[in-house]
């Protein structure tokens, strides 16, 4: 895999546009080609829920095409093994359970581009190595007993979380952490305090996040102290899915996220309209789907300047659809077409008419797009980012696309954004569409 990410980092350097160093996402692997090591040892108490964790991983791994070894000895951490995973779960270890060159192996291991995946207890490890801290995201404080509590997930794209529903009921042991990991992680899901006792975060209590660190992915999860667990299949796919991302087998947008303001968060269509034919079939997950066309579900309370735009979307197979910036209100969808920009979102057609172009205008960075881009069936999150008449395209946290508008017939700087439905046979869900305003520039 090593080799893989590096031949891959040449190839950007090809690419239609200069890219930060560090913004490019690993390529994906054939699953046949992945490995997973399971860690879990422990130096302080011990989950009985361990062998069921180990044994759920192994059959996750059997049913979705990686291999997985596991192992309590902490000898097989060295840069020549670990350098054959492409990732490491830390399944509920606890206390100092490395030596001081083992840690400097699991360094070097993620400096050039592991995956760790923690679960549990792995936040209850190795306090005197603040590295780890800034690995795992935070560090244990204190529990109250067993009990149900509501979970409230905020990213519904990430491969973790994206099959759950927007408030998830589960029985665990629900841990209280140092600190919050949201400055510098993307939180995936917090618990509701209110829905159970022994809380002591206050509001934000986040239990599930992941992101980029020194150079490799990290995900963690606070479930998983009971054996029951393992055998629920929402959490063991929650599972699978962090660990996935770990591994580089599906990408996500892990990149903190703060100060954004839902404009669709599955709870109605206000503010928005329909100009043309077809329109979006809203379900009662909070999804929106595309259906007929071509048309033009668009935002008509109010028109943007300078601001970021998130939004998921997943195609289902060789679909069309795409998201619009900076045109003028209209009742007739090809008004965008002519005066706005489209970032489009189709798998097979020309360079500049696919998936991260700027439709007709501006191919995106393929080779970066290619690494960054999850396949039909699986959810992408695009980052719209418009600072002036410069547009950024950010696919799961990737750089893929910088345009400068330079036509003095369209503007970037004031306009209406929308969600293209482009016809029959073309579907495309959205979910979580988020506006964060950056002020003049």
């Amino acid at each position: 895999m090593r080799t893989r990410l590096a031949v891959t980092a040449a190839a950007l350097l090809l690419g239609s546009f200069a890219l930060p160093s560090q913004a490019a996402e690993p390529p994906q692997d054939d699953p046949e080609d992945a490995k997973v090591l399971v860690f879990s040892k422990t130096a302080g108490f011990r989950h009985d829920s361990i062998p069921d964790g180990i044994a759920a991983v192994r059959q996750l791994g059997s049913e979705h095409g990686f291999t997985v070894d596991a192992t309590e000895d902490a000898t097989a951490f060295t840069p020549q093994n670990l350098a054959g995973y492409d990732a490491v779960v830390f399944l509920s270890t606890t206390g100092d359970v490395l030596d001081d060159t083992q840690q400097a192996a699991f360094e070097g291991y993620i400096a050039d581009g592991g995956g760790y995946a923690g679960v549990h207890a792995a936040a209850d490890t190795e306090y005197d190595w603040p590295w780890y801290e800034g690995l795992a995201g935070a560090w244990f404080d204190s529990h109250p007993a067993i009990q149900s509590a509501t979970v409230h997930v905020e990213d519904r794209a990430h491969p973790a979380t994206g099959h759950l529903p927007t408030e998830w009921q589960r029985t665990d042991e629900w841990y209280n952490y140092r600190s919050s990991p949201r400055q510098d992680a993307r939180v995936l899901a917090t618990l509701d305090e209110g829905s159970y006792t022994g809380g002591n975060m206050g509001e934000d209590h986040p239990i599930a996040w992941c992101k980029r660190y020194e150079g490799g992915r990290a995900f963690y999860t606070g479930g998983g102290h009971t054996k029951e667990s393992f055998t629920d299949d929402a959490f063991r796919r929650h599972l699978l899915g962090g660990i996935r991302y770990a591994a580089g087998l599906q990408q996500a947008d892990c990149r903190p996220e703060n100060g954004y303001t839902p404009l669709y968060d599955g709870h109605g269509l206000d503010g928005w309209s329909q100009a043309g034919p077809g329109g979006f079939e809203e379900s009662e997950d909070g999804t929106l789907t595309s259906r007929g066309g071509m048309g033009l579900l668009w935002y008509s309370q109010r028109t943007f300047g300078s601001y970021s735009l998130k939004a998921d979307w997943k195609m289902t197979g060789d679909d069309n659809s795409g998201i619009f910036l900076g045109f003028p209100p209209s009742d007739d969808p090809n008004s965008a077409v002519d005066n706005g920009y489209e970032v489009q979102i189709d798998a097979t057609d020309v360079d500049e008419k696919t998936t991260g172009s700027v439709y007709g205008f501006q191919s995106a960075d393929l080779a970066a797009r290619d690494a960054a881009l999850n396949p039909p069936g699986e959810w992408n999150t695009y980052e719209l980012r418009v600072e002036g008449e410069r547009l950024r395209v950010y696919l799961n946290g990737t750089l893929i696309n910088d345009f400068t508008n330079t036509d003095p017939a369209r503007s970037l700087t004031d306009g209406h954004i929308g969600l293209q439905n482009h016809g029959d046979g073309d579907e495309v869900a959205f979910r979580n569409v988020r506006i964060k305003e950056l002020g003049a520039g």
